[in-house]
């Protein structure tokens, strides 16, 4: 069977059985219908948290090692489907096969699958001095709901599904409305591999969402997407004291250091800003770059991104797609034409096509605007950077720092011990040096300030999707 044949038999296995609900997913690049996905509610939620209830306790029974190998089988899978998933994931997000998109995005979910069945996590001695022994332990907490975004809707669910199951817990996902074929088919692949009703996904609206979340029987939820619905979500879990999380908005700072080479860190800012098109949560959205190199980055930085193409996913050539959404296309389009409006200079695009189909923003670079521009004090989400000249490291921190968010940040420079300085300063869960936006299986991530709690990945990863027990004696 070929890889069209394949593909379209997984679309088949998702969609909604004769006479129920469905809903045509469009391709945002082309307006083409790429499936039909079941439109489930809150009767279709109570059933999936019946059946993870109770599949759990024999999962949780399994023990570590059971549940890792499950995870690698799992990863097998994935990879085994990677192809057909990446097809699908590219049709109904919007983003290319090539560059760090659809291919790269199955192949991280493969990827975490086995970093999380590999990272160990052993019993604590936290006291043992001939008098007391006490011993740290995580227990499962039971069933997590997991509620994801549309940008990278199979890694992200991968980040939260893959924890939770080596944990012990059984997991209800609820997709975005925009990307549920994505997460349909590859829960559908995953499943091949695990223990029926531990994991199932209930393709719904809000009102799914807001049940999930205020669900008594669910122990703990992760989310990831905007702030204000993470805020809704903090709410609707009070009444059960769920645990919870968050990683929610970003609007991330990169600080330019006067001793930065601009041809050297020019592709890494461009991918620190553009990738996934703009569409992710710790993209670079704000670039700070002091007033010596300014013109020189500048210049650097346009001239590497007038050269990367964008066009429809299945074209292999191209590297940046769509705006997934119409919503999102409307909120880049108001804040560059803000930008615009005040003046700013436009280095690169600004001038979307109203005659192509799709919804298609070109990569746009806005210079000499103020830090209180919309562009730069919002987070527009897409594939527009605004560029701020500073003066002092003292003003490029300040401004950094000026907003209430803090998911992550960048620092760019010739002197590593002065970047790490600088980079000390910055309220952000995360600052890479010289590279923005790159995370790691193995390295802990979460945000600060407003832009959630609750860490993910590795060891710490772990513990969050455990509940910690401490063994006296």
């Amino acid at each position: 069977m070929d890889t069209l044949q394949n593909t379209d038999s997984l679309l088949s296995a998702v969609a909604p059985a004769e006479g129920a609900a469905g809903r045509e997913i469009l391709d945002p690049a082309t307006g083409e219908v790429v499936g039909v996905a079941p439109v489930a509610g809150v009767a279709e939620l109570e059933a999936a948290i019946a059946a993870a209830e109770a599949a759990q306790p024999a999962w949780a029974a399994a023990g570590h090692e059971a549940r890792s190998a499950a995870l690698l089988a799992a990863a097998d899978a994935v990879e085994a489907h990677a192809e057909e998933l990446a097809r699908i994931l590219s049709r109904e997000q919007g983003k290319p096969l090539n560059g760090p998109n659809a291919r790269f995005e199955v192949g991280a979910c493969a990827a975490w699958l086995r970093a999380t069945a590999a990272t160990p996590l052993e019993p604590e001695v936290v006291v043992d001095d001939g008098e007391t022994h006490a011993e740290l332990h995580y227990r499962p907490i039971g069933v997590v709901g997991a509620i994801g975004p549309w940008n990278w809707p199979m890694m992200i669910t991968v980040w939260q599904i893959a924890p939770a199951l080596r944990m012990g817990n059984a997991v209800v996902v609820k997709p975005s409305e925009y990307t549920p074929l994505s997460v349909l088919t590859l829960v559908k692949v995953i499943n091949e591999a695990i223990p029926a009703g531990l994991l199932t996904v209930v393709a719904g609206g809000r009102e799914v969402g807001e049940a999930l979340s205020a669900h008594p029987a669910i122990g703990k939820v992760m989310f990831t997407g905007s702030t204000a619905t993470g805020k809704a979500i903090i709410r609707s879990s009070a009444d059960t004291v769920k645990r919870l999380t968050l990683e929610l908005g970003g609007n991330d700072a990169g600080i330019v250091l006067p001793d930065a080479d601009p041809a050297a860190i020019a592709e890494g800012l461009f991918w620190g800003a553009f990738i996934n098109t703009g569409q992710t949560c710790a993209a670079l959205k704000r670039l700070y770059v002091h007033e010596d190199i300014y013109d020189a980055v500048c210049e650097a930085l346009t001239a590497y991104a007038s050269q990367v193409p964008m066009g429809v996913g299945l074209e292999e050539a191209n590297v940046l797609g769509p705006l997934q959404n119409k919503a999102q296309y409307e909120i880049v389009a108001r804040l560059v034409e803000a930008a615009k409006a005040s003046g700013a200079r436009v280095l690169l695009g600004g001038n979307p096509d109203a005659d192509q189909p799709g919804y298609f923003y070109p990569t746009t670079l806005i210079a000499d605007i103020d830090n209180a521009n919309p562009l730069v004090a919002e987070e527009q989400f897409g594939p527009a950077l605004p560029i701020i000249k500073y003066s002092s490291i003292d003003e490029a921190v300040e401004q950094a720092n000026g907003i209430d968010v803090g998911l992550g940040a960048s620092v760019w420079s010739s002197d590593k011990a002065a970047a790490r300085d600088v980079a000390a300063r910055l309220e952000a869960g995360t600052v890479w040096i010289n590279a923005h936006g790159a995370v790691d299986p193995r390295v802990p991530f979460g945000g600060a300030k407003q832009s959630g709690y609750g860490l993910e990945f590795g060891v710490e990863g772990l513990k969050h999707l455990g509940v910690p027990q401490i063994i006296n004696g």
